[in-house]
C-alpha cells in the first residue's frame, strides 16, 4: 500500500457515513528508527493540507495559522488500528472508533 492510496481518500464509518477526508498520516519510530503508521489524520470539512500548522508551536503569520485551523475545525485522529478496511478511494473506521485530538507538540 502507498500513501498516496490514504491520503485524500473519503473516511467512513460502518454505517456507511462520511467522516471527512483523510488529510495527512502519523507515524512513530521506534529504536532502530523503522516507521510504523500509527493514525490518520481526517478533516470534516477540508481535503487540504494544514501544511503544519497543526503544530502547537506554529502560529506565524498569525492571518495563515487562523483560517486554516478554522478550515480544519472538527479534524481528528483516528488510530491505524481502528481502520477496517480500505478500498478505492476510501477508508472505513470500525465501529467504535475514537477520535484523537489532531494537535502535535
Amino acid at each position: 500500500m502507498r500513501l498516496s492510496e490514504i491520503i485524500g481518500a473519503q473516511a467512513r464509518d460502518g454505517g456507511g457515513h462520511r467522516l471527512g477526508t483523510v488529510v495527512d498520516v502519523r507515524f512513530s519510530y521506534d529504536e532502530g528508527m523503522r516507521p510504523t503508521l500509527v493514525a490518520l489524520l481526517v478533516s470534516p470539512r477540508s481535503g487540504g493540507s494544514f501544511l503544519g500548522y497543526e503544530r502547537r508551536s506554529v502560529d506565524a503569520p498569525a492571518l495563515i495559522a487562523r483560517y486554516l485551523r478554522w478550515r480544519h475545525r472538527g479534524a481528528f485522529l483516528v488510530r491505524w488500528a481502528d481502520v477496517r478496511l480500505i478500498g478505492d478511494g476510501w477508508v472505513e473506521v470500525r465501529d467504535g472508533y475514537r477520535k484523537f485530538a489532531p494537535a502535535l507538540p
